[in-house]
């Protein structure tokens, strides 16, 4: 049976492989698990059905993102002693269990930890942990929009999402909501895994030729994570990631709070900004993506940096829902880049042998400005009844983001120079 699944099994079943094809079933893998992000649909039903608190809530989608990183870690080991298909797979199984599994959900919060919080975020980290990395070794020509689209997929989740499962909780009541989707997901996902495979150790499409500047040495040597924590660039990429995220994250999950207290909108005015704000958040993983293959991925994070802070100063400043919706959005946007690009930064710079748990490791950052990010922000607003200090903080951090990256191309022109 497991042969059936194997790589060399399904492609003589498939006979040819078709890279844009793995790419949209890898996107629609993406938007299953991505479907997490919806948290906000069933929080309040489980609390009022089972008298949690909100901080006791909260913490299961806290453990859903914050596992992710340590599961995607997991997932490049077990891809590379069960392949690509299988590994996928598997995840999908992981995470529709953990949906299933919450239609048991007691008054014991600890049966929400462990299914939509602790299985959801294995599930999600197999799947996005082995889908990102392929998608990037498929498309070496198009490395920044392969994983823009995947990441595209994963914000998305979300926006495509969170109105079904309003509608089905409305309808049916958040427990059966869980079992319906759960048996749904399972099965989208192992039919998605079907059809996706690994490149050739030696790909290249059709009339592309590598650039003869293109990587550096560490990415031509295929450093493993014990490697790639040897590099002082690593450390440096894993600091403006994180400032990214804690930045992006700050905003994000405030932004409707921001609304109603700032700006003085209605609660449906505030939702409309964040399904906007979602919008952009998706919409940037695939512009980003696009637009660091023409420019180059440290340019792009620069003009990301630049905007973000140039956004959070109009925050500061804005007085009208307009104002607040554009630059909602334009850090929206931004985030979301910084979520496409990094893969392939993480290729660029380490290789693409041990992909899966390098950017795994790298993406500890995205688990640490989950915890981070959200919290601060709220620790302000609670101490000083306003938000003008996130928004304070969080442009010195695009700032200083930027910053290191200007210094790390000076520094990588001056080392070219020299040879």
């Amino acid at each position: 049976m497991i042969g059936f699944f194997s790589q060399k099994g399904w492609s003589q079943i498939l006979k040819t492989q078709n890279r844009w094809l793995i790419i949209i079933v890898s996107f629609v893998a993406n938007l299953i698990v991505g479907s997490a992000y919806a948290w906000s649909v069933f929080q309040p039903r489980l609390i009022e059905l089972f008298h949690y608190t909100t901080p006791q809530a909260n913490i299961a989608f806290t453990l859903s993102l914050g596992l992710v990183p340590f599961a995607m870690i997991i997932a490049g080991k077990v891809q590379a002693k069960i392949g690509v298909r299988l590994t996928i797979l598997i995840g999908g199984i992981i995470f529709g269990a953990g949906f299933i599994l919450a239609r048991f959900i007691t008054e014991n919060v600890a049966t929400l930890y462990l299914t939509y919080g602790m299985l959801g975020g294995i599930g999600i980290g197999f799947v996005y942990g082995c889908t990102v990395p392929n998608a990037v070794k498929w498309f070496p020509d198009k490395r920044g929009l392969a994983g823009g689209i995947i990441a595209g997929g994963f914000g998305g989740g979300a926006v495509i999402f969170a109105p079904l499962f309003r509608s089905a909780v409305e309808s049916m009541g958040v427990l059966e909501t869980f079992t319906i989707f759960g048996i749904i997901f399972g099965i989208v996902v192992i039919i998605c895994s079907l059809f996706i495979s690994t490149p050739p150790a030696d790909f290249k499409p059709v009339g592309w030729t590598p650039p003869q500047t293109g990587g550096s040495a560490a990415a031509a040597a295929g450093l493993n994570v014990g490697e790639m924590l040897k590099t002082t660039r690593f450390y440096i990429l894993w600091a403006v990631y994180t400032l990214a995220c804690v930045t992006g994250l700050m905003i994000i999950a405030h932004a409707g709070h921001i609304a109603e207290v700032r700006i003085g909108v209605t609660p449906a005015s505030a939702a409309t900004a964040v399904v906007l704000l979602g919008v952009a958040n998706t919409a940037g993983r695939l512009l980003w993506g696009a637009v660091s293959d023409k420019i180059g991925r440290y340019q792009a994070l620069i003009l990301m940096y630049a905007m973000t802070a140039g956004m959070l100063l109009v925050l500061h400043s804005a007085t009208d829902f307009t104002l607040f919706v554009v630059s909602v959005m334009g850090i929206g946007l931004c985030f979301g880049g910084f979520l496409g690009v990094f893969p392939s930064i993480s290729a660029e710079n380490f290789g693409t042998a041990n992909l899966g748990m390098n950017y795994g490791v790298l993406f500890i950052a995205f688990g640490v400005a989950a915890l981070v990010g959200p919290r601060l922000a709220a620790t302000f607003f609670q101490s000083t009844g306003s938000h003008s200090l996130a928004f304070v903080i969080a442009t010195i951090m695009s700032i200083v983001a930027l910053v290191i990256m200007v210094l790390l191309i000076v520094s990588q022109k001056k080392i070219k120079h020299s040879k």
